[in-house]
C-alpha cells in the first residue's frame, strides 16, 4: 500500500529535487559518443549490466545496510569502492546533496556521505520496507540515465520509457535480493562501464560531469 513515507521517498528520489542527477552520466555519454549505446536493445542492454553487475548492485547492497548498520564505516567503504575519480565525485556530490536538501526540509542532522549511504541514512526515519526503498533507488537511477539517452542517442520518449518499463522486473528482483544480502556479496563485473567512466573524464567535449 502507498503511504506517505513512500510519497516523500519518491520525491526525494525524484528529478526535481536538488541532488542535481541530471548533470551526472554515469559514464554514459561516452558510450553514446562512442556508437555503443546508440539505440533503444543498447542502451538496455547497458543498464541491464549497469544494475546487475555494476554501480546498481553495488549501491543497492551498501543501501541495505546504510538502512540499519554504521554508516560512517559503510561511507568509508562506498568511497574506496569507487573505480575512479568522476565515479567517487557522483557519489560524494549527489549524497551530499540529498543530504543536505533532507536536513533542511527535516530539520534532521545529516552528514554530507555518499548517495546510497546518504540516503539509507535519511530513509531510516521513514520505517519503509527495505525493499520498497532499494527499489525505487534503482529506478531512479535507471531513470535518469533513461533520460540522458532520450536526449542524446537521440531515443524517442517512448522508446526510452519503454525501456525503463522491460527494465522493472529486473529492479524488484535486483531490489529484493539485496535486502537481504550480507556485506560479502559487494562487488562489480561491469568493467566496461568502468572504464567508459575513466575515458570520460579525458573526454574533449562532454555535456555531462560524469
Amino acid at each position: 500500500m502507498l503511504t506517505p513515507a513512500h510519497l516523500t521517498l519518491i520525491q526525494w528520489l525524484s528529478p526535481a529535487f536538488p541532488t542535481g542527477a541530471f548533470a551526472y552520466s554515469h559514464g554514459l555519454e561516452h558510450e553514446i559518443a562512442t556508437g555503443i549505446v546508440h539505440d533503444a536493445a543498447s542502451l538496455e542492454s547497458w543498464l541491464t549490466n549497469i544494475l546487475r553487475f555494476g554501480a546498481g548492485w553495488q549501491d543497492a547492497v551498501l543501501l541495505a545496510h546504510a538502512l540499519r548498520d554504521d554508516r560512517e564505516a559503510l561511507d568509508d567503504l562506498a568511497r574506496a569502492l569507487s573505480p575512479c575519480a568522476e565515479r567517487l565525485q557522483e557519489g560524494l556530490e549527489q549524497g551530499a546533496a540529498l543530504a543536505r536538501a533532507v536536513a533542511c526540509i527535516t530539520g534532521r542532522t545529516l552528514p554530507p556521505r555518499m548517495l546510497p549511504v546518504a540516503l539509507g541514512e535519511a530513509a531510516t526515519a521513514l520505517d519503509l520496507p527495505e525493499g520498497d526503498v532499494i527499489a525505487l533507488y534503482l529506478q531512479g537511477f535507471a531513470g535518469n540515465l533513461v533520460t540522458i539517452a532520450i536526449r542524446h542517442v537521440p531515443l524517442g520518449q517512448t522508446e526510452g520509457q519503454a525501456v525503463l518499463h522491460h527494465l522493472a522486473p529486473l529492479i524488484h528482483c535486483l531490489a529484493n535480493r539485496a535486502a537481504m544480502a550480507p556485506l560479502g556479496a559487494l562487488g562489480t563485473c561491469a568493467l566496461a562501464g568502468d572504464l567508459a567512466a575513466l575515458c570520460h573524464e579525458t573526454q574533449e567535449v562532454r555535456i555531462f560531469r560524469t
